[in-house]
């Protein structure tokens, strides 16, 4: 009897499936990805969230949100997800201050 790969793969390890072919693009990092990365560096310095978090949150995204989002919008995805977890602040929080600062950029901030 073999054990169903749903036991024992999680739904980001996807080393050794087959995935077609695909071409590696170098690309330089967007603003937006180093501030990401800089936020996990300090999120784990400061010991808010670790990088084991950060895993166990990413995988807890399902393989549906992992396929869809690329690579640091999983990131971003689950640092909110850890926050609303541990209380820090409420998604209607984090939509009103991502309005706030959407406003600075528009012109719109009164």
């Amino acid at each position: 009897m073999s054990i169903p790969d749903f036991v024992t793969r999680l739904p980001n390890d996807i080393g050794g499936l087959d995935a077609g072919p695909f071409q590696r693009v170098e690309h330089p990092l967007e603003p937006w990805e180093k501030r990401c990365h800089a936020l996990a560096d300090v999120l784990d310095l400061r010991k808010v969230i670790n990088t084991e978090e950060k895993r166990k949150g990413v995988e807890a995204l399902g393989e549906g949100l992992i396929a869809k989002l690329p690579y640091y919008e999983r990131w971003i995805v689950t640092f909110a997800n850890i926050a609303f977890t541990k209380h820090f602040f409420t998604p209607t929080e984090l939509a009103d201050k991502m309005t706030e600062v959407e406003a600075r950029f528009t012109g719109e901030l009164a």
